[in-house]
């Protein structure tokens, strides 16, 4: 499958490696078709890694996901071209922090609105699910690093079919056994949210390798 990836930094590398592993045909874009980072990133991918800008990737991909920055990810998406995605399924992996004040980083997250439901308005005619961005970027296409997987994914979207379709990407090929439907895109909110809390956590237990498992009574 054609995908494309946007964002340089290490969830997108992590995420188009795992993807070109699998077999897919990833460009991962960014502001300009001759970005260092994702030139690297070609060259130690190989076969199946293509580079390009934010409009290239989003016309060669199938479907897409977001690694951008959080607060730069409505200004790259919109770079990358309502056309180009119209239709599409956008898994938006990204979470608005700010690291201006150093570590931990601020979580930005209005409670009336996220940053999905903003990508969502500014690509009405894109299937926008929120999903991935509650563990490390590692994590996320790796779900067995911890407790053999017997944890929880999250994922929040309009469209019932793009979310059906995203749930067998994270089962079939990224290994999750649990996906946790959360409803409509302003899900997102507590999604993002959840990201002061993770920060928190990563602290106190001195590695980013952990998630959270629900269970119910019954």
């Amino acid at each position: 499958m054609k995908i494309a990836v946007f964002g340089t930094g290490m969830v997108g590398e992590t995420i188009a490696s795992k993807l070109v592993q699998l077999g897919h045909e990833v460009m991962m874009g960014s502001r300009t078709a001759t970005n260092e980072k994702a030139g690297a990133w070609v060259k130690k991918a190989g076969k199946g890694a293509w580079q390009g800008t934010f409009a290239e990737a989003a016309g060669h991909g199938e479907i897409a996901f977001n690694c951008t920055a959080g607060l730069a990810s409505v200004e790259a998406l919109q770079a990358a071209g309502a056309g180009n995605l119209k239709g599409k399924v956008l898994l938006d992996i990204a979470n608005p922090l700010d690291f201006s004040k150093g570590m931990p980083p601020r979580v930005l997250v209005n409670p009336d609105d996220s940053l999905g439901e903003q990508i969502q308005r500014a690509l009405p005619e894109t299937k926008v699910v929120k999903t991935l961005n509650t563990v490390n970027c590692y994590m996320m296409v790796d779900p067995g690093k911890v407790a053999n997987a017997d944890h929880t994914m999250f994922m929040a979207g309009n469209d019932a079919g793009a979310k059906g379709r995203v749930a067998e990407i994270l089962r079939g090929w990224f290994g999750w056994k649990h996906v946790l439907d959360l409803g409509d895109i302003s899900a997102s909110r507590g999604l993002e949210a959840y990201l002061a809390l993770w920060v928190r956590m990563w602290g106190a237990l001195q590695v980013p390798d952990f998630n959270v498992k629900v269970v119910k009574n019954g």
